[in-house]
Order: C-alpha cells, then structure tokens, then sequence
C-alpha cells in the first residue's frame, strides 16, 4: 500500500507542468514476461537525459526532429544502464529504433526486446542516471498481461528479482530458499549450539527423533507466523530469549536425575522462539509474495536438512565414544554442557547490555 500511495504522488509529479527547478529524480522500467520474450520500456524524464547528453536548453530534448536524429545516441546512452537476467544469465537486448515522445510528462520512451524462452527467475538491474544521488527508478512487472509487482531501484538497491508463476518460477523459489535454509542453520551457532546441548545426553534412536521432531514443529509454527507478519516479536527480545535456551539446556543436562529426559519438551517450548529468529532472517531475504507459501515450506525444509546433517553427524560421534568408554562419555557431558552454559551466558550479555556490537 505505501508503495502505491508513493507511486501515485509520482504520477501526478511527473504530469505537473515543467517548473524552473530539478523536476522529481524520477524514470520507469516496465517489464512485460511474455511467452519467448522479456519487454522493456524506459521512461527517462527529459532533464536527466539532456544532463547526460549534454544538452541546452533540456527542452530540445522534445523536440521530434531533434529526437529522429538523435535515436540511436538515447538507446546508446539507456541500454547499458540496465541488464536483464533469466534464470541467473543476462540475456541480450534489441532496442527498437523508434523514441517515444511523452510531452505531458516530458519525457522519452525507449522500447527493448530481451529473448528468453522460459523464465524462472527474473533478475533487473538498474542505475539509470548516476549523477544524481536521489534518483529513483521505479520498476513495474508484469505477467500475463496484469501488474505482479512494484519495486523502487535506487544507488544504494540496484537490483530486484521477480520469480515466475510458472513451474521454473517454483523450481528457482525452492532452489534458492532449500539453499538459504541450510545455509543459515549451519552458519548460526546459536542454533547449532541448542541442537548440540540437547544431544549431549544421548539416548535411543527413537529419544533422538523425538527431540528433533519437537523442535522442528514448534519452530516451523512461529517461522510462518512471523514470516507472513502475523505475529512479529522484536529481535531485541527473541535474540536474548535464544541464548537462554542455550543456558538452559546446558543447565538441564547437569541437573538430570534418575533417568529423566524432558529434552523433547525443552525443544518444543524453546524451538517457537528459535523459529522467531529463523524468521527475522527470512524477512531480510524479500520473500516473494507470489510464491509465499513455497518460499516458506523450502527455507524450512533447508533448515530441516541442514538440522538432520548435524543431528546424524553429533549423534554418530557421541555414540561412537560412549562405546568405547562410559566414563569418557560422562566426562563429555560434563565438560560439554559447561562450555554450552557459558556461551548462552555471554551470548545473553552480549545481547542484552551490548545488541549490535561485541563485548
């Protein structure tokens, strides 16, 4: 909604009548997906381009002869200005050689033609005029003839992807998230660390599935919510609330008397909050809203997979020893939840008394 509210101020800027100043820092990138083509249109307001093209007064730039002459110089000066990609690879481009005269918006437009026979992922790149800091491109695609997307290009957001509603499209959606999921749950070792403390104790194939089965309902119930903004708990809570987990489980294993083993509710009530901090980085990640439901399922089977890989791999090790000697295998447990207690510790201090920075 705030998008198109801005879009809507930009439209009336762009048709107001010309004004002595620098008219709004504003051109247009619409791109059409159809069925063995990707279409371009540039809309460049006629200050911009006369800047680039040196050109006094910017009003010339309007002018019908002055454009018929100068056509191949404006589709030299946009073309390189923005690329296109499919799938992860630029395509090659064919600007037409006719320029479009918009005189109430005083601007040009530029039409390109970009093959590709299926689309999966659409990539757009764009920086139209670089002098201006404050110059935005907005970015309008469309799929089978109706607007799927808006998104505002600027210096400092440069490029965007749009994935198909085509069977490419959810191919590339699963692609990129299943790696996103087992990327995130393999470098966070907060995550790790739980899963870790929560192994130490051992136990049989089927305590194991259970634990690991309990967390993963309950963090896959909160990453939804959290992902689809339908509950959103600051990470200035979730973060802290994760290290105590870890100081939990560390404390649970110590304290464990007489064959007790409630580690698979221990990952059930804290797996909802480590599913609210598996969400804060799937937000960062611009979840597209046409394959919500598949972005969703693939990052959470790639935290899953990436999950059951240190689960078989901890496990394996733990048993391996206690095989061979109990008493080392108690000895570990020891030592191990001690380091897990004290890493959930500074983890909690840092994160309380020192967010965004390093003790």
């Amino acid at each position: 909604m705030r998008l198109a509210r801005a879009l809507s101020v930009v439209a009336m800027l762009a048709l107001a009548g010309p004004v002595s100043a620098h008219p709004a820092p504003f051109s247009y990138l619409d791109v059409a997906l159809t069925n063995g083509s990707v279409h371009v249109t540039v809309v460049a307001h006629s200050f911009d381009l006369a800047h680039d093209l040196a050109i006094d007064p910017p009003q010339r730039v309007l002018d019908p002869a002055w454009v018929s002459g100068q056509a191949r110089s404006l589709v030299s000066l946009l073309l390189p200005r923005f690329q296109i990609q499919v799938d992860g690879r630029p395509v090659a481009c064919e600007p037409s050689d006719q320029v479009e005269i918009l005189a109430a918006r005083l601007s040009l437009k530029v039409h390109v033609s970009c093959g590709a026979s299926q689309v999966g992922v659409l990539g757009v790149r764009a920086l139209m005029f670089p002098y201006d800091p404050m110059h935005q491109t907005f970015l309008n695609v469309y799929e089978g003839g109706e607007l799927r997307t808006q998104a505002i290009l600027d210096r400092n957001h440069t490029t965007y992807e749009y994935f198909a509603g085509t069977r490419q499209g959810v191919t590339a959606v699963v692609r990129k998230f299943v790696a996103a999921g087992i990327h995130h749950i393999l470098i966070g070792p907060d995550h790790l660390l739980f899963l870790v403390g929560l192994l130490l104790l051992g136990g049989s194939l089927r305590q194991l599935l259970l634990v690991v089965t309990a967390f993963t309902v309950a963090h896959s119930i909160t990453l939804s919510l959290a992902a689809l903004n339908l509950v959103t708990p600051s990470a200035r809570v979730i973060e802290p609330a994760i290290a105590l987990s870890i100081v939990y489980v560390g404390a649970d294993n110590l304290l464990v008397r007489g064959g007790r083993d409630v580690r698979a509710w221990i990952a059930f009530a804290f797996g909802f909050v480590h599913g609210f901090g598996f969400a804060n980085v799937l937000r960062e990640m611009d979840l597209p809203s046409r394959a919500l439901g598949w972005s969703l399922f693939s990052f959470n089977l790639g935290v899953e997979i990436g999950q059951l890989c240190v689960v078989i791999a901890v496990a394996s090790a733990l048993a391996g020893l206690r095989s061979r000697s109990e008493a080392a295998g108690r000895r570990l447990v020891f030592a191990g939840s001690l380091v897990v207690i004290a890493a959930g510790a500074f983890w909690f201090v840092q994160r309380v008394f020192f967010p965004g920075g390093s003790l």
